[in-house]
């Protein structure tokens, strides 16, 4: 994920940050998108049927999950904070915090080998905590591919002791559990491919080279990989649009049509909005008048794998984020992070569990819920509290 800022805004449209490098110039950015948005020809109640599902979901789980979850947050034996950004020392941003080379990164590979990976089981973890949908990280901003790319080798099916294809596995057990199975891809990030971005700069000249030379041999193909090789993809979840112009912007637009039902959210960048807000780490006061909208949030602190997160947070706590957002007429993207040997933390299947046994109850209060005035949102939460007093 991006770093939360102190201020907490929406990130989403707010990251082109000019980053230093060796890498080409932007152009300069058109004046509207080159290219039409996938959905630009919907009719109001076209839209409404392709947002269905997705509106009366309202719950859904985040993964982040990636060679990252191998150093869990240390590195040489020391725990890593942020860097030059309020990273909160992100598990999955220790490459970028720590300052790690290319080379030294990219032997971490060799060492991923998550035997105790069970694609049914995360999607029955989903099913019990009575989310409808699941989006999983293909790809973070280390670039390492938890997929079986032709792209590139560094990914976990040819770089791995593994030999596994987790899109496909959790794709499959998906469908079979009935989740809507979404993708997370890290677009403009990449810290291990050379001309791919950084939030801050570079560390290591390995990472230098072209950008649009990165966003045409790597990134773009490797969407057109996931929009192609699994199946329906309902959710396309990418994340920072540095440097992402209407013209850079437009191929993962057109990659986008090959999956015409696909919801797909704001952080492209280029000028195209997608079809949800997706404001990270907190529940904005008021929803988002006339779009549709989906807080992403964490169990404990960290989006991927640190073994030194202990900072869980209640199972109150997390069913009055989710009544919160649902009453404002949002969805509750709730992350988990897996560990290197592919298992979700017990605390948090513990709290899963116990959200879905109050789902069981409540569901219909939360299940399609609509944005609701002050007063009904009063009436609501007032028996929060007794509802959840035996969880």
């Amino acid at each position: 994920m991006k770093p939360t800022h102190i201020a907490i805004l929406t990130l989403a449209g707010l990251m082109s940050t000019a980053l230093t490098g060796a890498r080409a110039e932007a152009p300069a950015a058109a004046a509207s998108p080159v290219v039409e948005d996938p959905h630009a020809h919907e009719t109001k109640a076209q839209r409404d049927a392709r947002m269905k599902w997705w509106r009366e979901a309202r719950f859904g789980m985040f993964v982040h999950w990636g060679l990252y979850a191998v150093p869990g947050g240390f590195w040489n034996g020391k725990p890593v904070g942020g860097r030059a950004v309020n990273t909160q020392g992100y598990g999955e941003w220790i490459m970028h915090n720590a300052e790690i080379p290319v080379a030294d990164y990219a032997k971490l590979a060799p060492q991923f080998n998550p035997t105790q990976f069970d694609a049914d089981a995360w999607a029955q973890a989903a099913k019990d905590a009575g989310m409808k949908y699941l989006v999983f990280t293909a790809k973070h901003h280390d670039g390492f591919a938890m997929f079986h790319s032709k792209v590139d080798e560094f990914n976990i099916f040819d770089g791995t002791p593994f030999h596994r294809d987790p899109v496909a596995e959790l794709a499959a057990a998906c469908r079979k559990k009935g989740i809507k199975f979404g993708l997370y891809y890290s677009q403009s990030q990449d810290w291990s491919h050379p001309g791919g971005a950084a939030w801050d700069g570079h560390w290591d000249k390995a990472q230098d080279g072209d950008y649009d030379a990165y966003l045409r041999n790597v990134a773009v193909p490797q969407v057109k990989e996931l929009l192609t090789k699994y199946g329906p993809i309902s959710v396309f979840w990418f994340d920072t649009d540095t440097d992402m112009t209407p013209e850079r912007a437009a191929p993962f637009v057109e990659s986008l049509k090959l999956q015409p039902n696909i919801i797909y959210n704001n952080r492209l960048g280029g000028g195209f909005s997608g079809d949800t807000e997706t404001p990270e780490q907190h529940v904005p006061a008021t929803g988002f008048k006339d779009r549709d909208w989906e807080s992403c949030m964490t169990i404990n602190t960290t989006w991927g794998y640190r073994s030194d997160d202990f900072n869980f947070k209640s199972t109150e706590e997390l069913t009055h984020n989710l009544i919160d957002i649902a009453s404002k007429g949002g969805n509750y993207l709730l992350n988990v992070g897996p560990d290197a040997q592919g298992v979700i933390p017990a605390p948090e299947v513990e709290r899963l569990k116990q959200m879905g046994a109050w789902l069981k109850t409540n569901g219909e209060s939360i299940y399609g819920a609509q944005a609701s005035p002050s007063s009904a949102w009063r009436s609501m939460a007032a028996p929060r509290s007794r509802a959840t007093s035996s969880i």
